[in-house]
């Protein structure tokens, strides 16, 4: 598996320390409230863990599944809810963890869904932003890093369900994607 990695670019003492420095923020925000922290699967999984860690503030959790890659490398733009919240956001302060933000549009499609549904204010938190890759206009408030435009893995982020328990981030191979398979 390590011998798919071109290189690392977020080592997994960078993402603690942005797990701790997220937390504290996030804590700060929102003191003296009780948020719904909602991790978007599967990607979150490692994030979400770390980062709540350093959450000081009471908080409950819930999870959706929304995918818009459908097993590619590039965003096809229909966001698909393949599981819901099961807790009500009416009147909540939600705060969406997602691993990465690249396109915009699964945060989008997701964040107009809960204000439907009544939320009373919607963030996001995200290990990594990757600007360049926004089709759609899209901001989240808390940001782990900015990573170039290059195909990430790692700490939750897959390519065909694999890599997701490596411990860093890193860049994937080229000729790994290009031939649609992985050293086993």
């Amino acid at each position: 598996m390590k011998n798919d990695i071109l290189k690392v670019l977020v080592s997994e003492e960078e993402i603690k320390a942005m797990c701790k420095r997220l937390g504290e923020e996030i804590s700060r925000d929102y003191e003296g409230k009780t948020p719904l922290v909602v991790g978007l699967l599967k990607g979150c999984v490692p994030f979400m863990a770390e980062l709540t860690k350093y959450i000081t503030i009471k908080i409950e959790m819930d999870f959706m599944v929304a995918s818009s890659y459908h097993g590619t490398i590039n965003t096809i733009g229909d966001v698909k809810i393949k599981k819901d919240l099961d807790s009500s956001v009416s009147g909540r302060d939600v705060i969406i963890v997602e691993d990465i933000v690249d396109t915009g549009n699964t945060l989008s499609t997701i964040c107009e869904l809960l204000k439907i549904r009544g939320a009373k204010s919607i963030e996001v938190a995200t290990l990594l932003d990757k600007p360049e890759g926004r089709v759609i206009d899209f901001n989240p408030k808390y940001v782990g890093t900015l990573v170039p435009k290059e195909f990430v893995v790692g700490f939750g982020l897959d390519y065909n369900e694999y890599y997701r328990n490596l411990p860093y981030i890193g860049v994937l191979k080229p000729e790994i994607y290009e031939r649609g398979d992985v050293d086993e």
